[in-house]
């Protein structure tokens, strides 16, 4: 596999720089916080960036995307990340554009495809159910419906992100009973304003809007089905290493961030008439710090360019990127606010949203133990 950056990479990076620090500071989000505003994201920031291509970077071009690739996503989610962005990228982009891209009809992408391509049309997958995060633990059930082919969907879902601002919802549900944990699933397109489709939301410590959903005698037609009946196992697991890689190019970009601020704090603060980045046992501090974000660098480029090569090492480096990525964050973030000293322990410093969002970034999807533990047993250990 080809790590190296190419220079169409280089450029969508600087364009993706340029955009989120002018249109999307960190500033934007603190304002969503301070409002409660429902909508989690402003629509036009991202149709500005549908317009740019970045929507449609997965979709292939048949369907109106840029098929530019994993590796361009990851320069786009690693800048976003340095400004905390409040976008769909994750989950319309990352997660449900490329389900519906990987086992869609070829009528759900021809329908659906163009319209994530564009910006008009967001989407949420639900398939968490649970506290922590599981593969297995799916107890919603999708039954027979009266008429052939038809489906009645009951459950709850836990912690789906963007769900209760998506414009449509992708499922999962149990459609086999008696099937061993894992087995017998199948995903669903939900539009959220169905009757029998109640949601909760609510908003995490990190100021991203998240919802609770309950599915009560949902009534589902047969073109709901996205996939074959009882097969979307094999599709879970991808997404989740997807979604996983993913939010890893974004860690890094706020990990990244979170650095530079302490950085140039340190040139700037001064005791005993010197800058405090002069102090040895600061240096050595930040040196280490550099050292863990280099290697999180190379972990989420190698992950990345798993996924456009279609490597079967993808779950192995899936679980490697989350789970280093998750603690070099943490590290940085705690670092951050240390080395700020009072002022990084305020609201109004901007170093205290890295901390929270390093902390819940590091739950979501596994955490770094449970990866460890994913990859050691796909090392067969």
């Amino acid at each position: 596999m080809n790590w190296e950056t190419t220079d169409e990479e280089k450029l969508l990076k600087q364009s993706a720089a340029e955009f989120f620090q002018e249109k999307m500071p960190l500033g934007e989000l603190r304002y969503l916080r301070s409002t409660k505003d429902a909508k989690g994201y402003y629509k036009d920031k991202w149709r500005t960036m549908a317009e740019l291509g970045w929507a449609g970077i997965l979709v292939p071009e048949e369907f109106g995307g840029l098929a530019f690739g994993f590796r361009g996503l990851g320069q786009i989610l690693e800048e976003s990340g340095r400004t905390l962005a409040a976008t769909p990228l994750q989950a319309t982009v990352v997660a449900a554009g490329t389900l519906i891209q990987q086992i869609g009809s070829h009528a759900q992408r021809s329908e659906l495809l163009p319209q994530v391509a564009s910006g008009e049309l967001t989407f949420a997958v639900a398939h968490e159910e649970g506290r922590r995060h599981s593969e297995t633990q799916i107890v919603t059930q999708a039954t027979a419906g009266k008429a052939v082919g038809s489906f009645v969907l009951n459950g709850r879902k836990s912690l789906v992100q963007d769900g209760s601002v998506a414009d449509k919802l992708i499922v999962l549900a149990q459609t086999t009973p008696g099937a061993a944990p894992g087995q017998g699933l199948s995903w669903f397109v939900v539009d959220p304003k169905q009757t029998g489709v109640e949601l909760k939301p609510f908003t995490l410590v990190d100021s991203r809007p998240c919802c609770e959903i309950v599915f009560n005698q949902v009534a589902l037609g047969q073109d709901a089905l996205l996939g074959e009946l009882g097969q979307a196992g094999t599709s879970f697991h991808a997404l989740l290493d997807r979604a996983r890689i993913g939010l890893a190019a974004e860690m890094l970009g706020s990990a990244t961030e979170a650095f530079q601020l302490t950085l140039k704090y340190l040139k700037e603060r001064k005791q005993f008439g010197v800058a405090i980045g002069s102090f040895q046992a600061l240096q050595h501090r930040m040196a280490n710090m550099y050292g863990e974000l280099t290697v999180s660098r190379a972990v989420v480029a190698g992950s990345l360019a798993a996924l456009d090569y279609h490597s079967p090492e993808t779950p192995r480096l899936a679980s490697l990127a989350k789970a280093k990525v998750s603690e070099v964050f943490q590290l940085v973030a705690r670092e951050a606010v240390q080395l700020h000293g009072g002022i990084g322990m305020t609201d109004e410093h901007n170093i205290g949203f890295f901390l929270k969002r390093a902390r819940v970034s590091a739950e979501l999807l596994g955490t770094p133990s449970f990866h460890r533990d994913r990859y050691a047993s796909l090392l067969e250990f």
